[in-house]
């Protein structure tokens, strides 16, 4: 994929309708240009997403050996290690190490749409854009930079993208309903998250096309991410309110937890009465009591596709996306119905 050229200082000063050291002033905090003027001249290289960086210019024209992750759930949830959340660390741990055995340095990158940019982190050889949100800012930034990017997960926005790589939700989503289903569930609520990305989105298409082959009524509430565990167990008060289902999938671990917390507060005996089941394992859910049944992700398998993907786009290779990859599920005490049931399901 081949880099555009990208804005200059010429450009900058001729939208400014200023000289060339004007802008060099202005961007460089010298001399003598009245505060409006430099504001604005600023004000116009943001615009244009200029930031003098003469480092990032050179280094576009050749590779560096380094490669940067953006987490747009981390982004969105305005912390970079929430508490108990491990699934995000085992994809960066995994893909940091991946990268090392091709020779590449990894560099995790907060929302680079946020002013300002380190220009370091627009010369990058490439990008791995986790879970991108719909229309997202990342993803067109990198578009109109010409900079290589794969995603993991699939772009909602772009159906016709190929290069990214997931494990198979739908089979995972599946799977986890047909064991409630197995376990004598009649009726399931699905929590899910706010964030505008393919999980969230898919995860629930599958869940209600399940309902809908059994004659199910669906029954989805959303959450936002960030509410973590006070969240789901405000979503548990709800759903006792309306009527007790025979089981819960919720998409994150924390949620999951939360409403382990809610159910109990109310009565409601898990797994007697509702089974609870989540598609993202966790700290939350491995020790709540009863232990919450989980989707343990494959942050190995899926980040060695994202990288093939990234390195194959780098080098203007066709591309072999998508690429779905499996997990597993591990089914614990809070949906364990029968001594028959396994403890683990394979993939």
């Amino acid at each position: 994929m081949a880099r555009s050229k990208g804005v200059t200082i010429h450009d900058v000063a001729r939208r400014a309708g200023v000289s060339i050291a004007a802008v060099s002033m202005a961007l460089n905090d010298t001399g003598t240009l009245s505060a409006a003027t430099r504001l604005r001249i600023r004000g116009v290289a943001e615009e244009m997403e200029y930031q003098a960086d003469a480092l990032a210019r050179g280094l576009r024209r050749s590779s560096v050996g380094a490669i940067g992750v953006v987490m747009r759930s981390l982004d969105a949830l305005g912390q970079y290690a929430p508490r108990g959340v491990d699934v995000f660390t085992r994809y960066i741990g995994a893909a940091s190490s991946q990268a090392m055995d091709r020779g590449l340095s990894l560099m995790l990158v907060p929302d680079p749409t946020r002013r300002p940019t380190p220009p370091l982190a627009l010369s990058l050889d490439g990008y791995i854009v986790a879970m991108p949100h719909v229309d997202d800012p990342v993803v067109r930034l990198f578009e109109r930079r010409g900079i290589p990017y794969v995603t993991l997960g699939r772009d909602p926005s772009r159906p016709d993208f190929v290069d990214w790589a997931t494990e198979d939700d739908a089979v995972t989503i599946r799977r986890v309903l047909d064991h409630f289903e197995a376990g004598g569930a009649r009726s399931v609520a699905l929590v899910r998250g706010t964030d505008p990305n393919a999980w969230n989105m898919d995860s629930e298409a599958v869940y209600r096309r399940w309902c809908t082959d059994r004659g199910i009524a669906s029954r989805v509430l959303e959450v936002p991410e960030g509410d973590g565990q006070e969240g789901g167990e405000r979503a548990a008060h709800a759903i006792v309110d309306a009527a007790v289902p025979d089981a819960v999938l919720c998409l994150t671990g924390r949620h999951a937890a939360g409403v382990l917390t809610g159910l109990q507060a109310r009565g409601v005996r898990v797994p007697e009465q509702t089974m609870i089941a989540t598609a993202s394992d966790s700290e939350h859910t491995r020790h709540s009591r009863p232990a919450i049944s989980a989707v343990e992700l494959n942050p190995v398998a899926t980040t060695s596709a994202v990288l093939d993907l990234l390195q194959a786009r780098i080098a203007g290779e066709p591309s072999a996306g998508p690429i779905l990859t499996s997990a597993r599920f591990r089914v614990r005490a809070s949906s364990r119905r029968t001594p028959h049931t396994p403890q683990t399901e394979a993939p």
